[in-house]
């Protein structure tokens, strides 16, 4: 039995469960379905209850659902795109099609910008509606496709930000930018692998890219790190759960943020900024520059997709976007167990 057969498995097995939970199935088909369960996972020799085999063969965060979403949303981008016949060959002397027209192009670079202002003031829906109208007009710039990914993305909507990637280096293979889009939005719903082999294409366009080398860095880490003891205390670190269990100088987790800095009465998260002026946070990140966390953590591909974002006149991520970002939320604990436990962020090689 693979692995990779086990692993499938272990998904369909918890997707059939949480349908239990949610009320999708009836409560009259719950005992069949329950027989079903155990039928498939004794003929895989999958064991949902044994904590060791899920750390192996889970596929979190992402889940069945959201990678068949993900499957949907790319086979229907295609067919879009697709002409429905095939074009013969012509025997006439009439010339070529032009393409998009001069004005049409100005037109979409007009609505690029319109895109570019809106990703700066955080208007993620508008920035893809105006990137979408672009496409519109010229669908032949691949970076069109990319500011789009990068807006989804930035909405936390990864499976569309995975086909706008895919389609711009469909585009122009030779434009870099759209594979650290890829690998950013595959790490960010843990495919691992799939964002290192993205990053690596990518590297085999730009061999010099610093984002794309340490995009690759983070993603062949945590592919490497997947099968792992529970006892191991670095996965420990890198789990689901670390930010509930790093250091107590950390002031217990990023549960603790609100309280730690002030945020918000009823519990809620400090803004960005009050966080980066609080005197423990700027102690913390000087503790990490000293013992190397926070040159580690700086080349966690999150972390540069943010930085390209500040660049790009994107702004600074809120908490509320950091804290619905599984990469982004996933640095933010590090910073915090790298800070209080004095070692290496979580997931650095």
């Amino acid at each position: 039995m693979s692995e990779k057969q086990q692993r499938l498995v272990l998904a369909i097995i918890d997707f059939l469960n949480q349908s239990m939970q949610d009320g999708t199935v009836k409560q009259d088909d719950k005992e069949s379905l329950e027989v079903a369960v155990q039928c498939i996972a004794e003929a895989f020799d999958v064991n949902p209850s044994d904590s060791q085999q899920r750390d192996r063969l889970s596929i979190k965060p992402a889940s069945l659902t959201t990678l068949f979403d993900l499957f949907l949303k790319t086979r229907d981008r295609m067919n879009a795109n697709t002409s429905p016949t095939a074009p013969t060959p012509s025997t006439s002397s009439a010339p070529p099609p032009s393409g998009t027209s001069a004005a049409d192009k100005a037109e979409a670079e007009k609505l690029k910008a319109q895109g570019n202002t809106f990703m700066s003031a955080k208007n993620y829906p508008g920035a893809i509606d105006a990137y979408t109208q672009a496409i519109a007009r010229d669908a032949t710039n691949a970076v069109y496709y990319s500011n789009r990914a990068a807006a989804y993305s930035s909405q936390g909507e990864h499976a569309d930000a995975i086909a706008d990637a895919e389609k711009a280096i469909e585009v122009d293979p030779a434009f870099s930018k759209a594979y650290h889009r890829l690998g950013h939005a595959q790490y960010s719903i843990g495919d691992y692998s799939a964002a290192a082999s993205a990053f690596k294409r990518g590297l085999e366009i730009d061999p010099t890219n610093a984002n794309l080398k340490s995009g690759l860095q983070n993603a062949e880490a945590r592919v490497e790190s997947r099968p792992t003891s529970p006892s191991d205390p670095a996965a420990a670190r890198s789990g689901p759960s670390a930010s509930a269990g790093v250091g107590a100088g950390a002031g217990g987790g990023l549960g603790g943020l609100a309280s730690m800095f002030g945020g918000g009465g009823g519990g809620g998260m400090p803004d960005l900024s009050s966080i980066m002026q609080n005197p423990m946070m700027m102690q913390m990140a000087q503790q990490m520059m000293q013992n190397g966390g926070l040159e580690q953590m700086m080349q966690n591909p999150a972390v540069a997709n943010m930085m390209n974002r500040v660049q790009s006149g994107g702004g600074m991520p809120s908490m509320a976007e950091i804290m619905s970002d599984p990469a982004l939320r996933e640095v933010a604990g590090q910073f915090m167990g790298g800070a209080g436990g004095g070692g290496p962020p979580a997931g650095s090689a």
